[in-house]
């Protein structure tokens, strides 16, 4: 798709120019050279011929889920930071200047460029020594090799996330099952929280890639360069309708039962080719998310383990209340000696010659109240309710 000047005014700029969020975009074409092009929404529409409610699913505004959708002329993609509009012959990238997308602009502008299968000495021998993805991967559609690199530089971010939390959780976990405290509790909470949320990511972009590999006509869809030689040929020109600027993509999975006989891409071709790619980056990522599942378990179990401890010190606790409580109750019977000591009524031993009575009667009450309280304990035992 050549940019016209007519079709739509577009300024190009460096990369490192600062830019509104909403306007910062880089064109990758076929050869894999770039241009950074400030545009609105209006111009990217006119550009790509894609439908206002598909461009508002890219706003980094909105807060849209991962979707990869496949329309007649080209592929929308909101996977996590990169939100890109994927055509026949090119590659939109939207915020080319964020830190995470660099990286993939250039795997792009290293992965796009078809090897000539008629280069001569030099290049030939270049491209035969390509870290393993000359040979067969130039022999995919420009699409195809597009998604290729957007779907393993979003397993990569995600499986670096991951690795990073594994990093940061298990160490926090340990540390909370040696020593509870406030600090260790809020520091686990803090990575349990981020663990929920890249968990919540991961099972979204692999929903949306069970989905594509579930369904062979959705598949089909992301073949735009298939779809525009059918489009292109004699026999379907006259019959296949006229794209209308404005109005909803009939290519769209909403519109399904709505599909122009003429746009209808042959299925004898087969999808295997994106299939492979599909179930490849579906078995990282799920790896990814048994990653976490594994985490959680961990957290679950650490879990287990704390209030298991809190119980045991719960029981130590009851435990000691109980001592102290028949232990107040002996010292409450003891204390009655005093009392009755302490009133002011004419009793025989308070004559003289008798003051050895009060001795033998504190002795006495004293072995009471320790008898008393050595049974309460011994029951206690006995029944089960406080430990040996």
């Amino acid at each position: 798709m050549a940019l016209s000047s007519s079709m739509l005014q577009l300024q190009p700029s460096s990369l490192k120019k600062k830019t509104a969020v909403s306007r910062n975009w880089i064109l990758l074409d076929h050869h894999g050279k770039p241009t950074v092009l400030d545009a609105d929404k209006h111009a990217i529409m006119r550009l790509v011929k894609i439908h206002a409610r598909d461009l508002r699913i890219l706003d980094p505004l909105l807060s849209y889920p991962s979707t990869i959708l496949g329309r007649d002329k080209v592929i929308v993609l909101n996977l996590e930071h990169i939100k890109a509009i994927i055509t026949a012959d090119e590659v939109l990238l939207r915020d080319p200047t964020d830190d995470d997308v660099v990286p993939i602009v250039e795997e792009l502008r290293r992965r796009l460029p078809k090897v000539s299968a008629s280069g001569e000495g030099q290049g030939e021998e270049e491209a035969c020594v390509q870290d393993g993805e000359g040979g067969d991967e130039n022999e995919f559609p420009f699409e195809i090799r597009a998604l290729e690199v957007l779907f393993e530089a979003i397993c990569s971010f995600l499986d670096a996330r991951t690795r990073e939390l594994e990093t940061a959780a298990y160490p926090a976990l340990d540390e909370l099952t040696s020593k509870i405290s406030s600090r260790n509790l809020d520091r686990v909470r803090k990575l349990k929280c981020a663990m929920t949320r890249l968990t919540s990511r991961v099972q979204k972009i692999r929903d949306e890639l069970e989905n594509l590999l579930d369904d062979d006509d959705d598949m089909a869809d992301l073949y735009l360069s298939r779809k525009s030689t059918v489009s292109s040929s004699p026999t379907s020109s006259s019959d296949a309708p006229k794209w209308l600027y404005g109005s909803p993509n009939k290519g769209s999975k909403i519109h399904k039962s709505s599909r122009a006989s003429g746009t209808t891409v042959h299925r004898e071709d087969g999808v295997e080719e994106l299939e492979m790619l599909l179930e490849a980056n579906f078995m990282q990522i799920d790896g990814t998310l048994n990653k976490l599942a594994t985490l959680r378990e961990y957290i679950d179990d650490t879990e287990d383990y704390i209030n298991i401890q809190l119980d045991n010190h719960r029981n130590q606790l009851i435990q000691l209340e109980l001592f102290i409580s028949a232990g107040t109750v002996c010292m409450s019977l003891y204390s009655l000696v005093a009392a009755i000591f302490g009133m002011n009524i004419p009793y025989t031993w308070k004559v003289p010659g008798h003051e050895h009575v009060f001795k033998w009667v504190v002795i006495f009450a004293g072995m009471v109240c320790a008898s008393l309280f050595l049974s309460i304990v011994s029951y206690a035992r006995r029944k089960g309710l406080v430990g040996s």
